[in-house]
């Protein structure tokens, strides 16, 4: 039997744990979902010996990358994977970027550090935009009141559905990936403004009025968010990895996850 030990058994992490459990292979994980605590350092480093892949979901802390600063000793040997940000590449002004766009010129550098850490232990980094999924998307966020239209109409981004991700992911191990870095994005940028308007038209609900970026009513999070722009290039992965993806747009991730909703 297969092992892999996945640190960060969030909403990504538990995604590319249910298609590993289904697939046979023996999974351990960490975090508040997970089989143990971080920093149970005794449990993880038994698993972690055992195991034929580590993957990390654990964005940096305090500037460094707690598997690497805990856990790095005993990386040596293993399959690699590490789920990073498209956020390293910083603003692009609406522009494509693929994997060998410049990185480190946006808000992240704490990010762009932990990804070069993974590249240079020879993991196959996942560059990730916004995620999305059934239980965190935009319908959750119309219901809570934390769905925002913003006038910024040549504002794009990318997204990728959570099952997306997983198959990514194990598409590398099946085919045994090269290292290095792979985008995992859907094949259509486009607006958020547009992806709060077709969940709100499947709930039969009015869409929320656009905002200024500048109204003290939006949160600095959110203002955060709207700092950068770009259309993520997915090809690469396509190409190497034969990755296809299950939802290609936010309209068919969408329609999925309503449907489940109101099965």
């Amino acid at each position: 039997m297969k092992r892999v030990m996945i640190f960060g058994y969030g909403f990504a992490g538990r995604a590319i744990g249910r298609q590993m459990l289904a697939r046979g292979w023996q999974v351990s994980s960490t975090g508040s979902a997970g089989d143990f605590a971080f920093n149970d350092s005794n449990m993880v480093a038994l698993r972690l010996a055992q195991a034929d892949v580590v993957i990390s979901t654990v964005p940096p802390v305090d500037g460094a990358c707690p598997v690497l600063s805990h856990y790095g000793d005993g990386l040596a040997g293993k399959w690699l994977v590490y789920l990073s940000s498209t956020g390293v590449y910083g603003d692009a002004r609406g522009g494509w970027v693929d994997e060998t766009a410049p990185v480190g010129g946006g808000r992240r550098s704490a990010r762009v550090m932990a990804d070069a850490a993974w590249l240079a232990r020879g993991a196959r980094v996942f560059r990730l935009p916004g995620i999305y999924g059934p239980g965190r998307s935009a319908f959750d966020r119309l219901r809570d009141g934390r769905a925002h239209r913003i006038a910024l109409p040549d504002q794009v981004f990318s997204r990728v559905h959570v099952e997306d991700i997983a198959g990514g992911v194990l598409a590398a191990i099946d085919g045994d990936a090269p290292a290095g870095a792979y985008n995992l994005a859907d094949d259509l940028p486009t607006s958020q403004n547009t992806v709060i308007e077709a969940a709100a038209r499947l709930m039969g609900i009015a869409p929320p009025p656009l905002m200024a970026l500048d109204d003290p009513g939006l949160p600095p999070a959110s203002r955060a968010f709207y700092a950068e722009n770009r259309r993520v290039a997915n090809g690469r992965a396509k190409r190497v990895l034969g990755w296809r993806l299950l939802y290609p747009t936010y309209a068919e991730g969408l329609r999925a996850i309503w449907r489940g909703e109101n099965a």
